[in-house]
């Protein structure tokens, strides 16, 4: 797969998505950045990032072929992929918090953020945006963030963590894309933060509840069962998961 590599840039992803726009035939390819201003998250948030000693890249991958109602697998497998990368490196306790935020007991230590190209009322191609903290150490305990160097003690050499990580997203993307949404998801669920364990849940407006996770859906929905024994299903920016 084809790499580049760039100083300074709002976004890796932005960065693709304006190299696609130039080209649309473009096949696989990867930008890493060592500074990147505008990084941002599920919900919005900043992704902010210690210039030299995290990840910050996207991964463009074409010809996906995929129906749009499908497209949580995208981000299913790249959570999937991820882990797997990080489980080789000896990080331990490994989760994803819904949709697609990797936890190493109990702290971020990674955010993907996922934009999808139609044609033809299809997801042909996707910008797979990875923000991993890795050797940084202090992180703003606000946020519950942590890195694999301030878990493990280990400083990790970035290019070998973004060769491997960029490899398995691609290998596992076109391999597990044709597999059902049921198979995908039982590997998801496997890993899946606080799965029927109580947890409290916070609404746009505040309000907080407590409720179980039971499954997220096909579609990406997170599926939870209330005190009054409703069960009901939520986007990403309908509720958060609080600690």
């Amino acid at each position: 797969m084809k790499s580049i590599k760039v100083h300074t840039t709002p976004s890796t992803n932005i960065y693709l998505r304006e190299l696609y726009r130039a080209n649309p035939t473009i096949q696989n390819c990867y930008v890493v950045a060592e500074n990147q201003t505008q990084g941002r998250g599920q919900r919005g948030a900043n992704w902010s990032s210690e210039k030299g000693k995290n990840l910050t890249f996207s991964v463009l991958l074409s010809d996906l072929n995929l129906k749009i109602e499908n497209q949580f697998k995208l981000s299913a497998i790249t959570s999937l992929a991820v882990l797997k990368v990080l489980k080789q490196l000896g990080i331990l306790n490994l989760k994803v918090k819904w949709p697609n935020d990797i936890l190493a007991d109990s702290f971020k230590v990674c955010g993907v953020l996922i934009e999808n190209i139609f044609s033809n009322q299809k997801i042909n191609t996707a910008i797979i945006g990875v923000g991993l903290n890795v050797n940084q150490i202090n992180l703003d305990s606000t946020y519950r963030a942590s890195s694999l160097k301030e878990l493990t003690g280990v400083h990790y050499d970035l290019d070998n963590v973004l060769k491997q990580l960029v490899r398995q997203i691609e290998k596992d993307m076109y391999e597990l894309l044709p597999y059902s949404h049921e198979t995908i998801l039982e590997m998801y669920h496997e890993h899946l933060f606080r799965i029927e364990k109580p947890s409290t849940f916070q609404f746009p407006n505040g309000e907080r509840t407590t409720g179980i996770i039971k499954r997220v859906s096909n579609q990406g929905l997170l599926e939870i069962l209330f005190e009054d024994e409703k069960l009901n299903s939520f986007e990403i920016k309908e509720i958060k998961l609080l600690y």
